[in-house]
């Protein structure tokens, strides 16, 4: 009679484990991609390029490290690439990804979630100078 019980409780309590580590291993993962898109950005010479060096470094981080995300953004501030030459500058990426939940298979768990991070690498003060 108590496994009756508690079985159910022992069956969600697994449950909260396997989606708190999965949504905590994601932000992890979420983090680095970002920090790495910002330094990919911040080698651009153009902030075109940065744009897009940026997104295809994101997108490409987080298909490779296992991230099924349902909904990938990247959004890249080069704001500092219009800074004058010499002139300290940054360049700001934030990346979003919805994470599937789904194959948990817990009631009352989310199917998803969305995971933000941001990173801002600096830009080389000399990069126009050459």
């Amino acid at each position: 009679m108590e496994l009756a019980i508690l079985l159910p409780v022992a069956i969600l309590v697994l449950a909260m484990l396997v989606v708190g580590a999965r949504i905590a291993l994601a932000g992890d993962r979420i983090s680095g991609v970002a920090g790495m898109a910002a330094r990919e950005a911040s080698l651009a010479r153009s902030s075109a390029a940065a744009q897009q060096l940026a997104t295809a470094s994101a997108t490409e981080a987080l298909s490779s490290r296992d991230l099924h995300c349902a909904d990938v953004q990247v959004t890249v501030d080069t704001a500092g690439f219009r800074s004058a030459p010499g002139a300290a500058a940054s360049v700001t990426v934030a990346v979003s990804c919805t994470v599937d939940l789904s194959d948990v298979g817990a009631p009352g768990f989310p199917g998803s979630r969305t995971l933000r991070d941001t990173a801002t690498s600096p830009l080389d003060p000399a990069r126009d100078l050459s």
